[in-house]
């Protein structure tokens, strides 16, 4: 079955704002509210970094059937695993059976400066990730966990609240590598659009399916969630218009690695504006749109969010709802 859902940018909204906006969403026809987790934006002026576990209780008390999650949280850094395990059980409790917890690996952006640590490698992140994933499930399932890991540690901690039935946790992969251990540790994959066909076709997805084989578990229960960037509007000047502000994603990921400090990305972003386009969907034919959109369905994945960049996000939300939704329904 296809969930379509509405990516909560709380990098470009302040929370009461975005609240209105995840709303409108659910009232529109989206399935599923997908919240990022920031502590700096991607860009200084403008920018807006609310706490996402705060932000989704009080969305959960505004809706009633969209599911909730993050795209992503890091649980290694500025979040003992601890706390985001306690987090997400209070958020299931409120919510129940409406909840998952999309974790990744992280970026210098949020982490460095609450933890103030020297960025480590991608693969000791991974490492951490992995980690903390396996450390989340036990405090969710036992009591009173001692745990004596190479990056956490834990003595006798019990979630007295615990969720009232399990909450999916799906993994982030940029890379074949964390596509494997997304199949082999995590309950679903997120990945993002606008990227190369061969990416997805002959690293992310094979990557997730050998996790999926070594794990043993069944891959027809696996999520397969895909950022959809999609600048859809009235005309294609102003949907072009939406995407300059979404300038650092068309960065090469090099240029970002490592950047801590949002005036600065804010900077570089300035040198990929006229490529700001180029990460998105961009059109105003909704025939055309979900034609490209439907590629990703056709290469298996079961869980599309669109992140809208337009500033003016309620008519946004209420044009795709009416335009692009309906039709990738009618074509599933």
């Amino acid at each position: 079955m296809l969930t379509l859902g509405w990516k909560a940018s709380a990098e470009q909204f302040g929370p009461t704002e975005l609240l209105d906006l995840a709303v409108r969403a659910e009232e529109c026809g989206f399935d599923s509210i997908v919240v990022s987790d920031h502590f700096h934006p991607w860009r200084d002026r403008g920018g807006h970094a609310p706490f996402s576990f705060a932000w989704m209780g009080a969305v959960g008390q505004r809706t009633r059937r969209a599911r909730l999650g993050t795209s992503v949280v890091s649980p290694g850094f500025r979040y003992h695993p601890a706390i985001v395990a306690q987090a997400v059980a209070t958020l299931a409790s409120l919510t129940p059976d409406r909840v998952f917890l999309g974790v990744g690996s992280g970026e210098a952006m949020n982490e460095v400066p609450v933890a103030t640590i020297e960025w480590p490698s991608p693969r000791d992140r991974q490492r951490r990730l992995r980690e903390a994933v396996g450390l989340i499930r036990e405090l969710w399932s036992d009591d009173y966990v001692t745990h004596e890991g190479d990056h956490f540690r834990t003595r006798a901690a019990k979630i007295f609240d615990k969720p009232p039935s399990p909450v999916p946790i799906l993994v982030a992969a940029g890379g074949p590598k964390a596509a494997e251990m997304a199949g082999e540790i995590g309950d679903g994959m997120i990945v993002t659009s606008g990227k190369k066909r061969e990416l997805y076709t002959d690293e992310l997805l094979p990557g997730s399916a050998r996790g999926l084989e070594k794990s043993g578990r069944d891959a027809s229960r696996f999520e397969r969630m895909i950022e959809v960037k999609l600048s859809f509007d009235v005309s294609e000047e102003r949907a072009l218009a939406n995407c300059r502000p979404w300038a650092a994603l068309a960065l090469p990921e090099e240029a970002k690695r490592g950047v801590e400090d949002p005036r600065e990305m804010e900077r570089r972003a300035v040198t990929a504006e006229a490529n700001a386009h180029t990460r998105f969907i961009v059109s105003s034919d909704p025939d055309e749109a979900c034609e490209r959109i439907a590629g990703y369905v056709d290469l298996g994945f079961d869980h599309l969010v669109f992140h809208l960049p337009a500033e003016d996000q309620a008519p946004s939300i209420e044009l795709v709802g009416k335009e692009i939704l309906p039709r990738l329904r009618r074509r599933s």
